[in-house]
């Protein structure tokens, strides 16, 4: 399950690849996670920082969330990661319901 193997990865901070279907570009995303939990609309919700990929907005690195739902295809990298600045390990408003978490 892409939970488990996510949830993994934010423990370790390895950076993981996977395949997104959320969005008008669907396609493989790079991205360092940060934190899995439930947003305002009861969605499970990958948080974590966008390093390449696939990008509808095509705004480059930066915080992106995504629904679990959606992953698949999840591939764990050796490459480690420190944690982004700004990022908030209770979830901040935005978040509830904290699953996993660096």
């Amino acid at each position: 399950m892409s939970l488990q193997i996510i949830c993994g990865a934010i423990k370790s901070q390895n950076v993981i690849r996977f395949y997104y279907t959320g969005t008008k570009v669907p396609g493989y995303r790079l991205v360092e996670p940060h934190m899995v939990a439930y947003n305002s609309r009861e969605n499970l919700i990958l948080s974590g920082w966008f390093l390449g990929g696939e990008s509808e907005s095509q705004e480059g690195q930066g915080w992106r969330e995504y629904r679990i739902d959606e992953i698949t295809q999840v591939v764990v990298s050796p490459t480690r990661f420190s944690v982004r600045p700004g990022y908030k390990p209770d979830g901040g408003k935005p978040f509830h319901n904290v699953q996993c978490a660096v």
